[in-house]
Formats: structure tokens, C-alpha cells, sequence
């Protein structure tokens, strides 16, 4: 049978594990039972100042004491309110004089409502209530609080950016240009344009010759090979008197006629360009 030995801690130590006589154990470290917190538990310097940096200010964290406890805000218990409030900035006062500083003129606000309440209240005239000390801290809280669920509300709706992302797709299109259509009466003044200049070339040599149409077709094509574009006019050579300019046209007509050739302007009015006819890959 295990013997037992009484202990000046109040707990019977016997061969196998402490029984509690009159204490509960709080907590068990490592399996064993502890009776009683322990008084070198170390607490870092930066943990209470990392806590009040959460609260958005003074109010945020009277707001949060309010809750925490079921407070009823329309009738506050400045004492222990006052109290809770100090033990946090009291600890953070000399760490951090600038994160305190706003917590501290709150704190001389509550003192100063608590000291208000302990006086005796002012006489008022017959009919009409004494002003409540704490209704300027209590319409604040309740106006913080209102704009605190309104701010969560907000921040629940999806944002963009945050949320969700707007879905983008490039698409590449190949934009082919269209030149405007050339009528016959364009055609007929630039023609006539063309004829008028050459009628002040005057030769006095009279000779006959004979032109070949297919011969000026090729040199047209010609002409036009290795260009993109090559003015209507620049194909003419009124130096070669009339004949000629007659058979070259009649060449362009043939050429046009026959699809090897587009005869094309940019805009109405705008000079005519003829270029080699291809059909786009």
C-alpha cells in the first residue's frame, strides 16, 4: 500500500499524482495539473501596444470594453468603465507617447464625466430633467458605432480589385482600307486635263506611226511593277503627242477591263492612282 505524507501546500502527495484537498486545478502544463498561475509569466513589451494599435482610436476601444461586458450604453458605469480604460493606457503610456496621446485626452474626458456624476446635481427648473454628464460620450459611441456597422456593410460588398477583377480579351482585327469607287466623269476630266496639256506641246515634225495597244498594255505594267501606287497623270507622257496618249488610255481601259489594274482615288476630289490588281491572301 502507498504511504502518504501530508504537505504544507495542502495537497496529499502520494506515490502516484497529487489529489487536490481544497483547491481546482486552473490548468494543466505538460499533463500535470497547476493549482495556482504562475508569477514570472513573461508578457512581451510590444504585446499590449500591438492590442491597443488594433483599435481605430479612443472610441473604438470604449466602444469595444461596452461590449465585451453587456454594458448598457445608455446608462454607462463610469467607474469600472474608467478603470478598465486607464489599466490599458496606463501601460502603453510609457512605451509609446504618441500612440497614447489620443487615448490619454480621452481619459482625462471619463475622469472628468466620473467627477461630475459625484457632485450633486444642478437644480433645474420644476418639470425638466438634470443633463446626464455622460450624454455627450453617449451620443459619440452611438454615432461611432452607427458609422463602424455602415464601414462593415461597405466592406462586405465585393470591390473591384479586391473581389473580383474585370475580364479583358484583345481581340487583333486586321482593318482592310476600302477607296472610294472612281465615277466616269471623274475619269473624263482628268482625261480631258490630260489632252489640255498636251495640246501645248506643238511638234512640227509629221510623221506617221503605229501603235500597238498590247505593246502599251505591257509598258503600263511595267511601269507599275515594284510601285504600290503611281498617279493617273504620271502614266501619260505628253511629249509623245496625242497618238500616243490616246493609245496608252486606251491601254489603261483594256488593262481595267481585263482586272489586271485598279484605278483608284482616296477621297472625291482627291488625285487618281492606277496599281497592279492582286487578290488579298
Amino acid at each position: 500500500m502507498a504511504s502518504a505524507a501530508p504537505d504544507n501546500s495542502g495537497l496529499t502527495i502520494t506515490s502516484g499524482m497529487p489529489t487536490v484537498v481544497d483547491q481546482v486545478a486552473v490548468a494543466r502544463l505538460y499533463g500535470e495539473p497547476l493549482f495556482a498561475l504562475p508569477t514570472d509569466l513573461y508578457i512581451p513589451p510590444d504585446a499590449l501596444e500591438v492590442f491597443l494599435e488594433a483599435f481605430e482610436g479612443p472610441l473604438d476601444l470604449l466602444l469595444y470594453l461596452i461590449r465585451r461586458q453587456n454594458f448598457n450604453i445608455l446608462d454607462i458605469p463610469m467607474a469600472g468603465l474608467t478603470r478598465q480604460y486607464m489599466s490599458y493606457v496606463e501601460e502603453i503610456r510609457q512605451r509609446n507617447l504618441e500612440l497614447a496621446a489620443e487615448y490619454l485626452l480621452m481619459a482625462a474626458m471619463l475622469i472628468e464625466i466620473k467627477s461630475r456624476m459625484l457632485l450633486p446635481p444642478k437644480h433645474v427648473a420644476q418639470g425638466q430633467e438634470a443633463e446626464d454628464p455622460r450624454a455627450e460620450l453617449v451620443r459619440r459611441l452611438l454615432e461611432y458605432e452607427q458609422i463602424k456597422l455602415a464601414a462593415a456593410r461597405l466592406n462586405a460588398v465585393p470591390q473591384l480589385g479586391r473581389d473580383f477583377l474585370v475580364a479583358q480579351a484583345y481581340i487583333e482585327q486586321s482593318v482592310q482600307t476600302r477607296f472610294a469607287d472612281v465615277s466616269i466623269s471623274e475619269l473624263q476630266e482628268a482625261w480631258a486635263a490630260i489632252l489640255q496639256r498636251a495640246k501645248l506641246v506643238q511638234h512640227h515634225k509629221i510623221t506617221r506611226e503605229e501603235l500597238s495597244v498590247r505593246e502599251h498594255m505591257s509598258l503600263v505594267l511595267k511601269r507599275l511593277q515594284g510601285h504600290r501606287f503611281v498617279e493617273f497623270e504620271a502614266l501619260f507622257n505628253p511629249e509623245k503627242g496625242a497618238p500616243v496618249l490616246v493609245v496608252t488610255f486606251i491601254a489603261l481601259l483594256e488593262l481595267a477591263k481585263e482586272t489586271l489594274i485598279d484605278i483608284t482615288q482616296a477621297e472625291a476630289f482627291a488625285p487618281i492612282y492606277v496599281r497592279l490588281a492582286y487578290t488579298p491572301s
